[in-house]
C-alpha cells in the first residue's frame, strides 16, 4: 500500500469520526426548567417570565434545547417539589426562581444548577447562581464613574434594612474606596437629624450666621451688599465630599435626597448617586433633584424588548421577564462553548455573554452585569456610558 492511499484511508476514517461525533451532538437534547410562580398571588409575573422565556427560545429555533416550566406558587417547600420533579425528568439546569426565599431548601438537589432571578449574592446554596441585577454589578458600574470624573470624597448612604449586609459585602468585593459609609434610619423624623449630622447642617448654619454679625460690625466696604448676598443663603461652608451613592428606591430615595436638599447639599453642590432605578418615571418629576445618577441595564434594547412582547401578548411585561428572556440565550450560549454538555464546566469556566441586559460574565458560578449608566435630567433619562 502506497503512503498517499493510507494517508486517504486515514483522512476518511477521521472524517467519518468527526460525523458521527457532529452528529451525536446535533441529536443531544437538553430539557431546561423554568421554576416560576404561575398561579397564586405573583402569577402575573411568573406567566409574563414564561411568555418572554417562549419568545426568546422562538429567536433560538433550535429544538435541542426544551423549556419545562413549573408552579412554584411562590413557595419553598412546593418549589423544591417541582424540582425534584423535574430533576427525576432528566433536568440538570433550572431557570429560576423569582424569589429568594425559595431558594432555601434546594441545596437537597446538588446535582441541578439552579439560575435564580435574586439579585442577592449573600446566603444562597451553593448550587444557586444569582443572576439578577446585584450590588456588585451595580457599585463596579458607580465606582467606574467615579473614576472617570475624578470623583474621591464619596459617601456611601445605606438604610438600616436587612439589605444592609448586601451592599456591604458588595462594596467590600468591588473595592470601592469610600470616603464614609454612612447608616441611616428610614424613619422619616430621625432621618433628618442623621443627615443634618452628616453634612454638619447646624455648623454651616451658624458660620453664615456669624459671618453676617462679623460684617455688621465691621466697616468693610460695600457692606450692605454683601449682607444681603449672605442672607440669600442657606449656609456657609465646605462640605467634604464631593458625591453621595444612596441605596435606596422610590419615596424612601426621594426622601434621603430632599433631607440632603434641606440642609444645602445640592446635586449642582455633589453628585447624587443611586442604584439601579429600572428607570422609574416617578424620578423624572423630581426637578429639585436632578440630575441623579444611577446604574442599569440598556434602555434602549429594554424598551424594544417591551414593543415585542407587547406586539405578540397585548399586554406589559415585568422587569424580570427582560431578564429571563436573556437567562435562556445565555443558558444557550454556555451549551453550544461546551459542545451542548451539561458538565461542571458550564458555569465554572470564565465566559462572557452579550445579552439585551448588557454584557453577563461569569466564572466559578458568579455572575456579574456590565450595566450603563445613565443620568436623570430636564425630565429625560440620559445615558453616560
Amino acid at each position: 500500500m502506497t503512503m498517499r492511499k493510507l494517508y486517504i484511508i486515514i483522512l476518511k476514517v477521521l472524517l467519518i469520526i468527526l460525523f458521527f461525533h457532529l452528529k451525536a451532538i446535533s441529536d443531544e437534547k437538553i430539557k431546561v426548567g423554568l421554576i416560576v410562580p404561575l398561579s397564586g398571588e405573583y402569577s402575573n409575573i411568573g406567566n409574563s417570565i414564561l411568555k418572554s422565556t417562549r419568545m426568546a427560545l422562538n429567536k433560538i429555533n433550535d429544538d435541542r434545547i426544551t423549556l419545562i416550566p413549573k408552579d412554584t406558587k411562590a413557595n419553598p417547600i412546593n418549589a423544591l417539589k417541582v424540582s425534584k420533579e423535574l430533576y427525576n425528568n432528566g433536568v440538570k439546569i433550572i431557570i429560576g426562581p423569582v424569589f429568594n426565599e425559595s431558594n432555601k431548601y434546594l441545596d437537597e438537589l446538588d446535582e441541578v444548577t439552579f439560575l435564580s432571578f435574586t439579585n442577592k449574592i449573600r446566603n444562597n446554596p451553593k448550587n444557586v447562581i444569582s443572576s439578577g441585577v446585584n450590588a456588585i454589578s451595580q457599585i463596579n458600574t458607580i465606582k467606574k464613574y467615579l473614576s472617570e470624573n475624578n470623583l474621591k470624597n464619596t459617601i456611601f448612604l445605606i438604610p438600616e434594612t436587612e439589605y444592609k449586609r448586601e451592599i456591604e459585602e458588595a462594596i467590600e468585593k468591588s473595592n470601592l474606596i469610600l470616603k464614609e459609609k454612612f447608616i441611616y434610619n428610614k424613619d422619616p423624623t430621625l432621618l433628618t437629624n442623621q443627615i443634618e449630622d452628616l453634612t454638619r447642617y447646624q455648623q454651616r448654619k451658624q458660620n453664615l450666621e456669624d459671618e453676617i454679625k462679623r460684617i455688621e460690625n465691621s466697616n468693610t466696604f460695600n457692606k450692605k451688599k454683601k449682607i444681603d448676598l449672605l442672607k440669600k443663603k442657606d449656609t456657609l461652608g465646605f462640605i467634604n465630599f464631593d458625591s453621595v451613592i444612596i441605596a435606596d428606591f422610590g419615596e424612601s430615595l426621594k426622601s434621603v435626597a430632599t433631607s440632603l436638599l434641606y440642609t444645602d447639599v445640592s446635586s449642582e453642590r455633589i453628585k447624587y448617586i443611586t442604584l439601579n432605578q429600572w428607570f422609574d418615571e416617578s424620578l423624572l418629576k423630581e426637578t429639585s433633584l436632578h440630575p441623579i445618577y444611577f446604574p442599569s441595564i440598556n434602555r434602549d434594547n429594554f424598551e424594544i424588548f417591551q414593543k415585542e412582547y407587547i406586539k405578540s401578548f397585548k399586554n406589559i411585561p415585568n422587569q424580570i421577564s427582560f431578564l429571563s428572556y436573556d437567562l435562556i440565550g445565555f443558558v444557550y450560549y454556555l451549551l453550544i462553548n461546551n459542545d451542548f454538555k451539561t458538565n461542571e464546566n458550564l458555569f465554572i469556566k470564565k465566559n462572557k455573554f452579550k445579552g439585551k441586559i448588557g454584557i453577563f460574565e461569569i466564572n466559578r458560578k458568579t455572575i456579574t452585569h456590565q450595566l450603563n449608566f445613565y443620568e436623570v435630567q430636564e425630565e429625560n433619562f440620559i445615558e453616560i456610558f
